[in-house]
């Protein structure tokens, strides 16, 4: 039997967009091939967040569209991976029987021989007189918040194997690469779905990572980004290392002991803390030259990190660090465990160490703030914008809060706050956030940056496309979008004209530059230097040097 044309679409973090590229892998391995079209796809996935209601409700939308499509294409497999596969569980397919698989983001490992059963199945009812949406029934999920991988060694995470088997070519990626090093997470803030939905947390063996990575540089990746929930929490302990049919085990993360301005409080056991697997990056794999990482737990980091961080000149002086409130009363009821002084401690020590415009690479912070959850005053409110005027990120994710089945706010707490209350105080921190931004980028007018090369300009895109493409003798750029699709074609007008590129500094901000038609495509993927003309609270837009 022939694979059919897989169309896998990713909703929410950075997280799920890995997940998708590492389950791409696998299924190419076995003869998919993915297209871009939906309609021109025989299999169609959707990788789900459960963090806000809103992704949730997209996908409710995009299977609404699909029971109608199936009608009329009854062999047609549809699956739903990721936390609202986990979350939902075997309502998700009883509300909705068009779904054939249903994956946890726990069991990923598994979908391969799901979605082979599910198409076998499928072309098995074609001939079947009985409702065509009849759900193939293919279902792998973690069913508790405690992981397989429960125990401190773990006994067999074939999870592991998903990321061990990456397969990676100089056509698979723009010179840029996620690369996991924690899944899960302990924390059980109280507005979360992730414990419930990734399970606990556990801790990549450190030689698998840097291996990783080393594959990734030599296909050309020169930019990495470290993924974790609580990514300074990373710690592996080689003494309890375990290793199960010739792989070594992941490991259960442990709880933190207080230790000032170290995050690492088992001195005399031999580990590789956070700290440690930065520097080895750093060392052992030059090639690449942006080492980033995300997201950071204000609590639990160390000066043993700014050290190294400070020390090393490819690791990006970047930081993403949630507070989600300002107010001590809000930070208790959501359990972050740290009051907005603690937070806005780690701020001041981490510039302390880090920031040093003088040499061109100043620390830059960004954050993620939560309106109007339960019991908020207009008193916690203030206190959180003054949050904001004293952090000076140089963005802030901001949402409302929506409950979320499953955890203990939506259990156990009052969702009190009108919404239009949520979306006045929403408006109100976006605008002050964009003025604060807009500070930031001004710093940097009249330099010049360094900047990532992503792609094309999404305003560029647009424009092609409303154009209808370029005519005669026009230039064909590829742009390498998510590793689930199929390359795009963007055709600028003509040779002799610019296109507009979009990049990153180290610190993520945005930059726009114009460059020749002719070598767009060459830098994408490399680092340039831009000379800075304007700049507003979105982006900063300059010249190629």
């Amino acid at each position: 039997m022939t694979p059919a044309k897989i169309y896998l679409e990713t909703f929410g973090c950075q997280m799920n967009e890995l997940d998708s590229e590492l389950v791409a892998g696998s299924l190419r391995a076995l003869g998919y091939t993915f297209t871009a079209d939906p309609q021109a796809a025989g299999v169609v996935l959707y990788n789900t967040c459960s963090v806000r209601e809103h992704a949730e409700q997209k996908v409710w939308s995009r299977l609404g569209e699909l029971a109608i499509r199936k009608r009329g294409e009854p062999g047609l497999v549809v699956g739903v991976l990721g936390c609202m596969a986990e979350r939902e569980g075997g309502a998700l397919m009883q509300r909705m029987p068009v779904v054939d698989v249903m994956v946890g983001p726990a069991e990923l490992d598994k979908l391969p021989a799901l979605l082979d059963n599910a198409v076998r199945t499928r072309a098995g009812m074609l001939a079947d007189d009985e409702p065509r949406l009849r759900s193939a029934g293919q279902v792998a999920l973690q069913g508790s918040a405690s992981r397989r991988t429960g125990t401190l060694a773990a006994a067999a995470d074939q999870l592991e194997l998903l990321d061990l088997s990456r397969a990676v070519s100089p056509d698979d990626h723009s010179g840029s690469a996620y690369v996991r090093i924690t899944r899960g997470c302990n924390k059980f803030c109280t507005y979360c779905v992730v414990p419930h939905t990734r399970g606990a947390e556990v801790h990549r063996p450190p030689g698998h990572i840097i291996d990783e990575c080393k594959r990734l540089a030599d296909a050309g990746v020169i930019e990495v980004t470290l993924l974790g929930q609580t990514v300074n929490h990373y710690r592996f302990e080689h003494g309890s290392a375990v290793a199960v049919g010739g792989v070594m085990q992941p490991q259960k993360g442990r709880v933190y002991k207080k230790s000032a301005g170290h995050t690492d409080a088992y001195a005399g056991e031999r580990v590789t803390t956070f700290a440690d697997l930065l520097g080895e990056i750093h060392e052992r794999v030059p090639g690449i030259r942006r080492l980033r990482f995300v997201t950071s737990y204000p609590r639990s980091f160390g000066d043993d990190v700014l050290g190294v961080i400070r020390a090393s000149p490819r690791i990006c002086r970047y930081l993403h660090v949630p507070a989600q409130s300002g107010s001590d009363r809000m930070l208790a009821a959501m359990n972050r465990g740290y009051t907005v002084g603690e937070y806005l401690e780690f701020l001041d020590r981490a510039r302390g160490v880090l920031d040093e415009p003088g040499i061109g690479r100043p620390l830059t912070v960004a954050g993620d703030i939560i309106v109007g959850f339960p019991g908020e005053t207009e008193a916690d409110h203030e206190a959180t914008a003054e949050l904001l005027r004293r952090a000076r990120y140089k963005n802030c994710f901001i949402f409302k809060y929506s409950p979320r089945p499953g955890t203990v706010a939506h259990e156990k707490l009052v969702d009190d706050v009108p919404d239009e209350v949520k979306r006045r105080r929403n408006n109100e921190l976006l605008a002050l956030q964009n003025q604060i931004s807009a500070q930031v980028s001004a710093e940097y007018a009249g330099g010049t940056v360094a900047a990532f090369v992503q792609g094309i300009s999404r305003r560029q895109a647009k424009q092609t496309r409303r154009e209808g493409g370029g005519g005669k003798g026009g230039v064909a750029l590829t742009i390498a979008g998510r590793a689930v699709q199929e390359v795009q074609e963007v055709v600028v007008p003509e040779v002799g004209e610019s296109v507009q590129m979009s990049a990153r500094t180290e610190g993520d901000l945005i930059v726009f530059f114009d460059a020749p038609a002719a070598v767009a495509t060459g830098l994408i993927g490399q680092i340039v230097n831009v000379r800075i003309e304007r700049t507003t609270d979105l982006a900063l837009h300059g010249r190629l040097c």
